[in-house]
């Protein structure tokens, strides 16, 4: 039996984490529903589900920071995706390599 992301769970959607296939830093979090995850089996390149746009988008269709995907995991709970790819650019709208710039706490000394 093959595992398949459960999007009833979440209303339709599934929380989608991007890391970097070779650095292995996470870019971004995004949404994903069946239709998103077909486009990305379908095309090796990533496509989400906009809620603030209620709209299917192509990452990187604008911008050419597209990402290849590397590989695809699914949670114990088949409810989060885990997908590692290979950016074509930044994955943040800010142009930061990933959208998680901004540290609140770091006790690494």
């Amino acid at each position: 039996m093959t595992a398949k992301p459960d999007f009833e769970k979440g209303q339709g959607l599934v929380t989608t984490v991007i890391t970097d296939a070779r650095t292995k830093a996470v870019l971004m979090v995004a949404w994903m529903n069946a239709e998103s995850y077909q486009q990305t089996l379908t095309s090796g390149e990533t496509w989400f589900w906009s809620r603030s746009r209620q709209a299917l988008w192509h990452k990187g269709a604008t911008s050419g920071n597209r990402q290849t995907v590397v590989s695809i995991k699914l949670d114990c709970d088949n409810d989060t995706l885990l997908i590692a790819v290979n950016p074509a650019g930044p994955a943040c709208h800010t142009g930061h390599t990933s959208c998680f710039f901004q540290t609140i706490q770091d006790k690494r000394g």
